[in-house]
Parts: C-alpha cells; sequence; structure tokens
C-alpha cells in the first residue's frame, strides 16, 4: 500500500512538471525543426525552393503572404482535416483567407512563422 502511494506520488510530481516547465510547452517549440530555428530576432528568409521540401504531414511549412510558417505541430489538431495539406510546402494564402476560418486564426498563425520568403 505504501508503495501504491509512492507511485502515485512519483508519478504526480512527473505530471506537475510537464505541466509547468515551460520549456515543454508547444508555443515554446514554435518553428523549432533542425536547422530552422529562430532563435535570434531577425527572421530568417527561405527560398520558394527550401519551403517547398517541406510537404509532408510530419514536416508541413506553409507560405502566407511571403511569409513562411511550420505547421508541422498543428496538422493533426487543423479542424478542417487534411485540408491543411493541399498546400503543403506551397503557398497557402488563398485558402487561409478563406470564409471557413474564425478571425482567432489570424492570431493562432503567428505561433507558427519562422521567417519570410526570399523575394
Amino acid at each position: 500500500m505504501v508503495l501504491l502511494i509512492a507511485l502515485a506520488l512519483l508519478l504526480g510530481i512527473f505530471i506537475a512538471f510537464l505541466l509547468f516547465n515551460p520549456k515543454l510547452h508547444k508555443s515554446g517549440q514554435k518553428g523549432k525543426t533542425g536547422s530552422s530555428s529562430n532563435t535570434d530576432k531577425t527572421p530568417k528568409s527561405y527560398s520558394k525552393t527550401e519551403v517547398t521540401l517541406h510537404n509532408t504531414r510530419t514536416d508541413c511549412w506553409i507560405i502566407i503572404k511571403n511569409k513562411v510558417y511550420d505547421v508541422t505541430s498543428y496538422v493533426e489538431e487543423h479542424p478542417g482535416g487534411d485540408a491543411i495539406l493541399a498546400h503543403a510546402g506551397d503557398d497557402s494564402t488563398e485558402g487561409f483567407f478563406g470564409p471557413q476560418h474564425a478571425t482567432r486564426v489570424f492570431d493562432m498563425i503567428e505561433d507558427f512563422y519562422i521567417g519570410d520568403l526570399e523575394q
């Protein structure tokens, strides 16, 4: 019985650590995909060719109004299902501003911003 209580206590501490450690939160990982890390405050520039390489469910970048977003972590949560993949690695501006999106999506997208499209 004491062992069971000790295990429950350890599990509780572990869960609390996961919940309250800011480095583990999803928003703390925005735009972090290996070489695309944007830790400095200067926006990085990406070529259209580079963005095109990120076109799968497990590596999904999109372009909206010449800004590049890594939405990989959002693909499975997207309320429109696989519609987000229709323009993976490509320009999604038209679809993003479609009537299906609520206004909150305009604030949400900034969490995924990783840089600008090279002109």
